[in-house]
């Protein structure tokens, strides 16, 4: 019965004596910290740095904070140290001066399990591979001349669109969800190949909006990360990153059969009619010119950003 007990009540007692332990040892921290030479900083509070200072309107509490502490400030959300510029002079240095030391970003649990370990050009932290990226971005898929090859889709979806309007005429239309219709449909067109209009497809992409909108307790506060486990937060990014891989890949899938089939000369190729982005993706990986990996989760990274991007 004490044996029970002990093992029933020893997740508490653990996590009571790492507590206790973790107020010296971010005491001592800290007191290391004062004997840089930091900006000046607002007081923090223990585990939750300043957060308890910032409102629902950032900007104004920002300003606030300026007003009383100058304009260059280093606040913590959490543990996360963050350099607050309020200034021309000081954004001047930070973007154009020494934009190279400030231009990567930080890596963030949630974004880096759904795009794939960050190799979109969105999340990845600059470096090589988003130098790449950025570069076949630009080159391949946002030139003019691509841009031009996909006037077609726009101008057929448009011309669906009004037609739409007009046997409608006399009656009531949501000219809102015909637009998210219409951006949707070119969209997909453009980056897939095909419509993709269903409900499953507008699942994903909300629940991909609402938890890029979620903030998650363990960016800022690493050793409390197992309260995102524990609001299944953790659990809901899996599902949805297995869920989008598996649409992802049946999409990819379907080009390189569509390919396939191509080269043994059992369909037409088409090549006059405009390839979609995965195709010109595919044909850059099978091209194998790039200085980096260009695997299949960088095309999955790459074009779901783009859809994302699209649709918000």
């Amino acid at each position: 019965m004490f044996l029970s007990f002990q093992l029933l009540h020893f997740p508490i007692i653990a996590f009571f004596i790492l507590s206790l332990l973790y107020i010296p040892l971010k005491w001592l921290s800290s007191i290391s910290q004062t004997r840089k030479n930091l900006p000046p900083s607002p007081r923090k509070l223990l585990i939750i740095g300043n957060l308890h200072q910032l409102g629902s309107s950032l900007h104004r509490s920002f300003q606030a904070l300026s007003q009383k502490h100058g304009p260059i400030i280093l606040i913590h959300l959490g543990s996360a140290p963050l350099l607050v510029v309020s200034s021309a002079e000081g954004a001047r240095e930070i973007m154009k001066t020494h934009d190279l030391i400030f231009s990567s970003r930080p890596k963030l649990s949630i974004p880096d399990k759904l795009f794939y370990g960050s190799k979109d050009i969105g999340f990845a932290p600059y470096g090589e591979h988003w130098r790449q990226v950025k570069s076949i971005t630009v080159l391949h898929l946002l030139s003019h001349k691509r841009v031009q090859s996909f006037r077609h889709i726009r101008e057929r979806e448009m011309t669906r669109m009004i037609d739409m309007i007009d046997k409608s005429c006399g009656s009531v239309i949501d000219l809102s969800e015909m637009l998210v219709s219409l951006t949707n449909n070119i969209i997909c067109q453009v980056a897939l190949g095909r419509t993709y209009s269903d409900l499953k497809f507008k699942d994903l992409l909300g629940r991909l909006q609402f938890l890029l909108g979620v903030v998650s307790v363990g960016t800022y506060i690493p050793w409390l990360s197992w309260v995102d486990w524990l609001r299944g937060l953790e659990g809901k990014t899996n599902k949805l990153a297995k869920e989008i891989g598996e649409f992802l890949d049946g999409v990819i899938e379907d080009h390189v059969n569509k390919n396939k089939m191509v080269v043994d000369g059992n369909v037409d190729g088409g090549h006059d009619q405009s390839q979609d982005l995965i195709d010109i993706l595919l044909d850059f990986q099978r091209e194998d010119t790039a200085n980096f990996i260009f695997d299949r989760d960088t095309i999955k990274a790459v074009i779901l950003v783009k859809i994302f991007i699209s649709h918000y």
